[in-house]
């Protein structure tokens, strides 16, 4: 993604200075952290969940479950329009790669396998998230 791409956002520069390379690899070119390493996996407490790039609120901890897939899953964002989709094709795989609205940093996918109300598994990389406790 170019910076001309990006809503709101620092430019790369300023990007690179403040994210570790894990968190620019992963929001920035679309990498993945090995599933069980997030310390927000098993995070339990009530908050919200933010872009490691823009600070945008996107995952609230009400929305948060255990999907044993290694990785923070939630149900649905935040609000409506915090997160967008795309299709991915990557890797022989046809999936739906998910992405702060705000400044387009990659988060992960989503998936239809996921718990009541909404059916959905939005399986998220926890490094390219700031975790705000209520």
């Amino acid at each position: 993604m170019t910076d001309k791409d990006r809503k709101a956002a620092l430019s790369e520069e300023e990007l690179k200075r403040k994210l570790t390379q894990e968190q620019y690899n992963i929001a920035f070119c679309a990498g993945t952290e090995r599933p069980f390493t997030s310390l927000f996996n098993d995070e339990k407490r009530e908050g919200v969940y933010r872009c490691v790039a823009c600070e945008a609120v996107l995952w609230s901890s009400e929305d948060k479950f255990n999907s044993g897939t290694g990785w923070p899953s939630f149900t649905k964002p935040a609000a409506e329009a915090v997160v967008g989709t795309h299709v991915d094709k990557a890797h022989g795989m046809i999936r739906t790669e998910v992405h702060c609205d705000n400044c387009g940093a990659h988060m992960g996918h989503v998936f239809p396998d996921g718990p009541a109300p909404t059916g959905l598994r939005y399986c998220i990389n926890g490094a390219v998230l700031k975790f705000d406790p209520k």
